[in-house]
Order: C-alpha cells, then sequence, then structure tokens
C-alpha cells in the first residue's frame, strides 16, 4: 500500500515521503496515529502542491539571507577598549556589544544568531560568524584596538 508520511518515521522515511507498506501497518497504524496518509491521486497532487509552495518560501528566504548576509560582511565592528600591554582586555567584547553595532549600522541581528563561543578578550582582528536564516552564514570582521592613556 502506498502512504505519504505526515511525520518522521524510525526506519521508513522523513515528512513528505511516499513509501511502500504492508495494508495493516498502514490501515492499522500509521493512518489512524496520523502519521501518514493514504497516497491516493488527490493527496499526491496536495503534496506536489505543498512542495512547491515550501520551495519557493526556502528560495525567497534565501535570497534575504543572502541580502543581509551582502551587508553584514560590508561593516568592519571596531572598538576601543582599555587594555594590558600583553593585549589582553580589561572588559570584553560580547555579542550583546556586536549586536548593539550591528543595529547601528541599520543591522537587524539576533544576538543568539551571533555565533561567539566566548567573549573576545584580546586586541586585533577577529572574525565572527552569524547564523542567518535558510542555513546561510556571513563572517562579521572585529577590530578590537587599545584605548590611549591621556
Amino acid at each position: 500500500m502506498n502512504i505519504i508520511l505526515q511525520e518522521n518515521v524510525d526506519g521508513l522515511g522523513v515528512i513528505g515521503d511516499q513509501v511502500t507498506v504492508k495494508p495493516g501497518y498502514a490501515r492499522n497504524y500509521l493512518v489512524p496515529k496520523g502519521l501518514a496518509i493514504v497516497a491516493d491521486p488527490r493527496n499526491v497532487k496536495q503534496l506536489d502542491h505543498q512542495k512547491r509552495q515550501l520551495a519557493r518560501k526556502l528560495e525567497k528566504a534565501t535570497k534575504d539571507a543572502e541580502a543581509v548576509k551582502a551587508r553584514i560582511e560590508g561593516v568592519t565592528c571596531e572598538f576601543t577598549q582599555r587594555a594590558s600591554e600583553e593585549g589582553k582586555l580589561f572588559g570584553s567584547v560580547t555579542s550583546m556589544d556586536l549586536e548593539a553595532k550591528l543595529q547601528d549600522a541599520g543591522i537587524e541581528v539576533d544576538r543568539k544568531k551571533i555565533q561567539l563561543a566566548e567573549p573576545i578578550k584580546s586586541l586585533g582582528e577577529h572574525v565572527v560568524n552569524v547564523k542567518l536564516d535558510a542555513g546561510v552564514v556571513a563572517e562579521l570582521k572585529v577590530v578590537v584596538n587599545a584605548e590611549e592613556d591621556a
């Protein structure tokens, strides 16, 4: 019996897969639990339509994310902080600081998407990944300079 999976089923497939199973398994388990529907022509046509809609939505999200990526990679976040003679910062640069700098540049990014394993605590240039929608990853250039003593 041909069915279309509505949920991920271990050992059988993922959502949207069209698979063949024994009729009893489909009638008594998969369909009543809502894990699958019968693959009649109407349901197959509806599944194809949903796949096309998801593909369009993913394409639009990717296009938007690429535009944001280009804007992020065009920005350099510069910070001036007090530091020791060895180049260690007395403070640190966190994802909140990076989010604020990006907002000042007119780019809205949630700080949870800024992939900073631990705060930046040294002088110099750093590259921080920003994970955007649709699997797009932008590289943000961060420059930390020492504060000049008066």
